[in-house]
């Protein structure tokens, strides 16, 4: 089973495409669903070898054209999971495409900096029957347009959201250590990933390093993470540096003054695009980290589907923090305080209007940030 925000039918993504077609043909079962923005339909090529091969696969929530301006669209299927054969499972931030090629930009000098961990243990069955119970709304749904094509929506909603209890689990997966798969979803784990972030940070007692793509923090992360600093834990942020889209890219930069302000380092990550979605703190039970598919912005806290897997283990932290620290040190440019005060009159205001903007769709989502 396989699920991703971005499947993009080209280059190295391709030799995944095509493991999924020799295991079908051999005949494993394979389900695959790909968000209906990120991916869309799977091209015409690929939906017959697939088809012919035996892959099921289903697009979440296709929204085209005006659709993309009604906030149901708004809600996306971010979170990259995979399970093979009940045994081991990838959770992380890895889209299905080439680390040297970017849809939009082309060509990369540098591959994107992006994490995935691989889980073994009695976690995998969890990661499995998440994946199973989205696999049978869509199905459900489906099968519920094909008996009535005029629709009645409320009906193909009702099916879609039957069983949407998915517990947050939380396993040994090797003596010594505890991992938890933290959801996100419209329905009842509305605020979880947001609330583990909080409660970590606010037992963090030296150090905190968080690297995130797009990171536009609600008030209520932003006070969590500005109070940690104020009783002396040392924070770092390793955010993105190159521009990929305006609102994430400007609206982040708005809240650089108050994290600044309060002592936090910035530093952003210019050797390509940064991906990521990783965090590592000390807390009093261990240190602590995460990797997942979550960004610390409105549209994975508030309305995308979203995984996160959480780790408390000394040793895993440790092997997270390197990558981290040498990111940092070899690719991150800091963000001086005064440099960012100085920056000019038409970037203030691009931030704010990106900040302002980010805002109001959240709002007219009816969601509170």
């Amino acid at each position: 089973m396989l699920e991703t925000y971005i499947f993009d039918f080209s280059h190295s993504a391709l030799t995944v495409a095509e493991a999924l077609e020799r295991a079908a043909a051999r005949g494993v079962t394979v389900r695959v669903v790909v968000d209906g923005v990120g991916t869309g339909e799977v091209p015409g090529e690929w939906h017959a070898r697939w088809a012919a091969a035996g892959v099921r696969w289903r697009v979440f929530n296709p929204a085209r054209g005006w659709r993309l301006l009604v906030p149901r669209g708004w809600r996306r299927l971010h979170r990259k999971l995979c399970v093979v054969d009940g045994d081991v499972a990838f959770c992380g931030g890895i889209n299905l495409l080439d680390d040297h090629h970017d849809p939009n930009h082309g060509a990369l000098a540098q591959p994107r900096l992006d994490f995935a961990v691989r889980v073994r243990g009695p976690l995998v069955g969890d990661v499995h029957d998440t994946m199973t119970r989205l696999w049978w709304r869509l199905q459900t749904a489906r099968k519920l347009r094909q008996a009535d094509p005029e629709g009645t929506l409320a009906a193909v909603r009702a099916a879609a959201h039957a069983g949407v209890e998915e517990p947050t689990h939380s396993r040994r997966i090797r003596p010594g250590m505890r991992a938890s798969l933290v959801l996100r979803d419209n329905f009842r784990f509305r605020r979880r990933i947001e609330s583990v972030y909080r409660l970590a940070i606010a037992q963090a007692r030296r150090e905190i390093v968080i690297a995130n793509a797009y990171f536009v923090p609600g008030v209520q992360l932003q006070r969590a993470l500005i109070r940690a600093a104020q009783r002396g834990v040392k924070i770092t942020l390793l955010l993105q540096g190159r521009y990929e889209y305006f609102m994430q890219y400007h609206a982040s930069r708005a809240v650089y003054g108050p994290m600044l302000e309060a002592g936090i380092e910035i530093f952003e990550y210019e050797a390509s695009f940064l991906h990521a979605k990783v965090a590592v703190m000390d807390t009093p039970h261990g240190a602590l980290a995460t990797v997942g598919s979550s960004n610390l912005d409105p549209f994975s806290l508030l309305l995308a589907r979203e995984a996160n897997v959480f780790v408390r283990d000394d040793g895993f932290a440790a092997e997270v923090m390197g990558h981290l620290r040498h990111a940092i040190a070899h690719q991150g440019r800091r963000v001086a305080p005064d440099a960012h005060l100085r920056r000019s009159l038409a970037t203030r205001l691009a931030n704010w209007l990106a900040y302002a903007g980010m805002r109001l769709m959240i709002l007219i989502a009816g969601k509170r940030y």
